[in-house]
């Protein structure tokens, strides 16, 4: 299946330009001689003014020839680049490094030696000033060549002061590549699969986590390794539900940011998304004070006119907002309050549409249609629902996908709509059993929702009882207690036993359990 509106590459970069950025384009242009008449400009400003890709225009217009269109196109992808390398906006002190680099390679080739050796030193001073180690080494190995070329009386010295210095950020710098190649497989598997199952997958987790985390005792670890190193053991947290380690890991992350300030706005994705793990690990400890504490102080940061945002940071501040303001209606039931969020979000939503993936569209879906169903709007939640389960071409996050039919299972038992009840049984059964494993809360849902056609009204409040009593036994159960992150289902047979909403029931619970 195609998907809707498959993006041209081109296309989609001269439609990602602010109109800075597109000012400063036609003005690079005009400085490299060229003139208003020439094909590449002349297929920027078609495509500027086009609201879709569409290679008939293009060539109808007769800008370029069929022949031409590849080249022409490559040109102008290229030239786009380069103008944006050159934008202030896009300056960072990477790319600071990397032309230093190149000026002391060109200086260097020109027998300049003692000039290029200059420029090295000071471009390292700035590598290892922000942690930017893997450019470090790469100086100090182009340093070496160049000394072994250029005789000074200190060669002695200065041969071994780079050996040393060599050695020890190649140390750090492997260090740092297990590290993060050990986060980034943890994190694949989240995405995969979600939290450990069963016993058998926790054993497997344990023994992958320990054989890959690399012996960081008196090694002398920097702000990045430091940052991949709270990573690694964070995802491995997630995966074992421990989410009090999640909470000890995330806060260690986002506190080397503020410890090490500068680092915030030249590593704006990982403070970012520390701070989303963090409020995720207060949010399943259920601690609402702290978690709206920790959401202003987030919210205070990215607001501030020192914090830099490009549009891949605006769009991460947007769906880290949004989902953590959706959250604190779930710890305490305040489902009514969060539904006017709905519609604001959504409105949002299409604003970033080329940019959020397939995979955070479908959370908020998800969390909207659990809003709805907390506030008693059964109808509204099964809308959302169908948005995920009609999704055919989406293949991660098997625990969404399966909680998302069973909540819509439930939901359409609560609006009454008994006669699709069969037909939604035998098709949500049928994904359940395709996935991997069936979890028993699962199992035990299924077999409720499939007995309630023969159960007689005057004794539902018994078959609830019974399925209460269950379930309750699973609530703390290392791997079956993921079900009611997803959807809390005790609380929801509970106020089908007590005749109360289930907005009610969370809130007296929250307010018993874990208000201070």
């Amino acid at each position: 299946m195609i998907t809707k509106d498959q993006k041209d590459n081109l296309f989609s970069l001269v439609k990602s330009l602010t109109k800075s950025e597109k000012r400063q384009f036609k003005l690079y242009v005009g400085r490299l001689g060229v003139n208003s008449d020439s094909k590449f400009l002349k297929l920027f400003n078609l495509l500027d003014k086009s609201k879709a890709y569409n290679e008939g225009a293009i060539l109808k217009s007769g800008i370029v020839k069929k022949s031409q269109l590849a080249n022409v196109k490559a040109h102008l992808y290229k030239q786009i680049l380069i103008s944006l390398k050159l934008n202030p906006s896009h300056q960072n002190v990477r790319l600071q490094i990397r032309e230093q680099l190149d000026f002391a390679s060109i200086l260097y080739h020109k027998g300049l030696y003692k000039q290029s050796l200059k420029i090295l030193d000071k471009a390292k001073e700035l590598a290892i000033a922000n942690e930017e180690k893997n450019s470090a080494f790469e100086i100090v190995e182009l340093e070496k060549v160049i000394e072994s070329q250029y005789i000074t009386r200190s060669i002695s010295t200065r041969a071994d002061e780079l050996a040393i210095q060599a050695k020890e950020l190649s140390a750090l710098n492997v260090i740092a590549s297990k590290l993060s190649n050990l986060s980034l497989q943890l994190y694949s598997i989240i995405l995969k699969t979600g939290y450990v199952r069963n016993e058998k997958e926790a054993t497997i987790l344990i023994n992958y986590f320990n054989k890959r985390l690399p012996v960081t005792k008196n090694k002398k670890l920097g702000f990045r390794e430091k940052l991949w190193l709270y990573k690694a053991h964070l995802w491995y947290s997630f995966l074992m539900q421990d989410f009090l380690n999640c909470y000890k890991y995330a806060s260690k992350w986002v506190d080397l940011f503020y410890q090490n300030p500068s680092m915030i706005n030249l590593n704006p994705v990982f403070f970012l998304k520390g701070n989303n793990y963090l409020l995720e690990s207060i949010f399943f400890v259920r601690n609402k004070p702290k978690f709206v504490k920790k959401l202003e102080h987030f919210k205070a940061t990215v607001n501030s006119p020192k914090f830099a945002k490009d549009e891949n940071v605006a769009t991460l501040i947007f769906l880290y907002s949004n989902f953590h303001n959706i959250n604190q209606h779930f710890i305490d039931g305040s489902f009514e309050e969060g539904l006017e969020l709905i519609p604001v979000i959504e409105k949002e939503l299409i604003k970033f549409e080329d940019k959020i993936d397939p995979h955070h569209r479908l959370v908020f879906y998800y969390k909207f249609a659990s809003l709805e169903f907390g506030a008693g709007n059964n109808k509204a939640c099964i809308k959302h629902l169908d948005k995920i389960i009609s999704n055919k071409t989406l293949s991660m996050r098997e625990d969404l996908l399966c909680f998302s039919r069973v909540l819509n299972l439930v939901a359409h038992y609560e609006a009454g709509l008994d006669y699709h009840l069969e037909t939604l049984l035998r098709s949500t059964y049928k994904f359940l059993i395709k996935m991997n494993e069936l979890h028993e809360v699962q199992k035990e849902m299924i077999k409720f929702i499939r007995g309630l056609q023969d159960i007689y009204p005057q004794d539902l409040k018994n078959a609830f009882k019974k399925l209460h009593k269950t379930l309750v036994a699973f609530e703390d159960h290392p791997y079956e207690r993921r079900a009611f992150l997803y959807l809390d289902i005790i609380s929801w047979l509970e106020s089908k036993i007590e005749n109360k909403p289930v907005s009610e029931i969370i809130n007296t619970k929250y307010l018993t359990k874990y208000a201070h």
